[in-house]
């Protein structure tokens, strides 16, 4: 009867089988994600980031092997907003029985107007009004709020070492608390009439908003589509009209088009961005991603 009993609530809840026996497993299709799951659930968690450093996500197709990770996880991790085009493998992989988390659908969003190119991709008029800005973790702020999120989370799901977790979730966020401070001291050597950041896609529009930045993207929201010659064209019209100093380069993304605009403009490539992630070597931390980008941006652009 008891092993009868053992097995009911096992297959009922896998967090409950799991308590007092060993770490919460948590899979994480974001390197940000994975960071904050890390540095919140230290030793209670055993985190696996499926989507690795210098990964392309909008491209990203999980295999069978790791919805086999997901199905023995106690907390799937989704970065939200539309970037991952999988939630229902993911689902079905967990069965109803795992806790699936898309954090940013959690976070206020930026809409923008879809490239062109976008548009004809075959989305209703209503879908292509505006498009959803799925970068949320360029704004320190959001990934503040990131933090809070997956620390209570984790305190649901395991609430006995609540303790332990609200405690990191504080460290970790004193530490993005200095980090803030210091892009804004960065950024400050940068007057405001030079903070125009021309970037392979429309990946930094967050990162914009909170630091005074104009965005001009030479593909959309998404890398799925090639621009168009028309929008490159206006692009170099732009570029030129409004004395651009530089432009990025980005560590996932092809550098052709990008290098045909420095071509037509004159305009030198400023460094390469970290803009779908974490990277690797210094960039491999969330505050070594972020305080790459500012000084390549700061420092070209000055």
């Amino acid at each position: 009867m008891r092993a009868l009993l053992f097995s009911f609530l096992r297959g009922l809840s896998p967090v409950l089988a799991d308590q007092g026996t060993g770490p919460l497993r948590v899979v994480s299709f974001s390197t940000v994600l994975t960071e904050i799951a890390e540095q919140v659930g230290e030793t209670h968690t055993k985190v696996t980031g499926l989507v690795l450093a210098g990964e392309e996500p909008h491209d990203y197709q999980p295999t069978p092997a790791d919805l086999d990770q997901v199905s023995q996880a106690n907390l799937v991790l989704l970065s939200g907003k539309h970037i991952e085009h999988y939630p229902d493998k993911v689902q079905q992989a967990t069965g109803g029985k795992v806790d699936s988390l898309s954090v940013g659908d959690q976070l206020p969003s930026l809409r923008m107007k879809p490239d062109p190119e976008e548009e004809k991709a075959g989305a209703s008029a209503e879908q292509t009004a505006t498009v959803e800005d799925p970068h949320w973790w360029h704004s320190i702020a959001n990934v503040k709020k990131a933090t809070a999120i997956v620390s209570d989370e984790l305190v649901k799901l395991d609430p006995a070492n609540q303790a332990d977790y609200e405690k990191n979730a504080k460290s970790y966020l004193a530490k993005l608390d200095q980090l803030d401070k210091w892009a804004r001291r960065k950024i400050a050597e940068l007057p405001r009439n030079q903070r125009k950041l021309v970037t392979s896609h429309d990946a930094f529009q967050y990162f914009a908003r909170d630091y005074g930045f104009t965005i001009y993207a030479i593909e959309g929201v998404s890398t799925d589509t090639e621009p168009s010659n028309r929008h490159v064209a206006e692009l170099i019209d732009e570029i030129k009209k409004e004395d651009v100093k530089a432009i990025f380069l980005e560590s996932t993304l092809n550098p052709k088009v990008t290098s045909e605009i420095t071509r037509e403009t004159g305009v030198r490539i400023g460094g390469t961005l970290y803009a779908d992630g974490l990277g690797t070597g210094p960039a491999s931390t969330y505050d070594g991603m972020s305080r790459s980008n500012v000084s390549t941006i700061v420092d070209a652009l000055r």
